[in-house]
């Protein structure tokens, strides 16, 4: 068996905007999510600039008590993948549940959570750590939580593959699809990592732009006096489906 597969919705939540109309304007103005660091204090960091997602409420999407209970990785997923399935027109109910799934990348899961609790179990013994460390923290949580908010319930999983998790992600959905495995898949990768220890970490692999006075024009690749990367955070989600599955429910195809 193989399958035509096409891409029928996009979501995006990014450092330039919560969406993907929002986002792809920013970029078409030439404007840039690189600023100072805000979500610690960078003092004694060489390196104090990267791409955070501003402005970003996960009780838009999850109630208070799940909310808590996820990394703000996870919270990304969440949201670019109900936008995408938005963009698609995409429904899933006992008719089609078990014939849709999720594989969503995440190089480093939750790190931020996985920090804090390290503070705790220093600061205050092994006691106070949440039981919910686990699984708050591991990458196959977004995935997982998104199942749970759509209801998809078919192969679902996360790639770890550093860079090109949601790149991976997204080629393992479209063998899947291909394959007859499933007939619709939400894919692609979360990442939310600006923590003191990532950051610490890459720079002292001299892997960092240290452009602190020019935080806008930090992240110069292809420049001559280009100095590292800029890290940053947010989530892309495709929803890919068999070709045959989407002219039959009219879904707009965009690629």
């Amino acid at each position: 068996m193989s399958n035509r597969v096409v891409v029928t919705g996009l979501g995006i939540v990014s450092p330039l905007g919560l969406d993907s109309r929002t986002t792809w304007r920013a970029l078409v103005e030439g404007k840039s999510g690189v600023d100072y660091i805000t979500l610690f204090d960078t003092s004694g960091f060489d390196v104090r600039i990267a791409a955070e997602v501003k402005g970003f409420d996960p009780l838009q999407y999850v109630d208070r008590k799940r909310a808590r209970r996820m990394d703000r990785f996870t919270h990304f997923a969440i949201a670019a993948s109900l936008e995408a399935m938005a963009n698609s027109r995409l429904k899933i109910d006992s008719s089609n549940e078990q014939e849709i799934g999720v594989i969503i990348g995440s190089g480093m899961g939750g790190l931020a959570t996985l920090s804090e609790e390290f503070r705790i179990l220093s600061s205050e013994g092994p006691s106070r750590v949440s039981p919910f460390l686990i699984p708050i923290m591991i990458p196959d949580m977004a995935p997982g939580q998104v199942s749970i908010r759509v209801g998809a319930k078919g192969p679902n999983y996360s790639v770890v593959s550093a860079c090109a998790s949601g790149a991976h992600a997204i080629g393992d959905a479209f063998t899947i699809i291909r394959h007859g495995y499933a007939q619709a898949m939400l894919a692609g990768g979360t990442e939310a990592v600006i923590t003191p220890i990532a950051v610490a970490a890459f720079a002292a692999m001299r892997a960092l732009s240290t452009r602190n006075h020019d935080p806008k024009k930090a992240s110069r690749p292809f420049d001559a006096d280009r100095d590292g990367f800029v890290m940053g955070e947010g989530a892309g989600v495709l929803v890919l489906e068999n070709l045959e599955f989407a002219l039959k429910r009219g879904a707009p195809i965009l690629a």
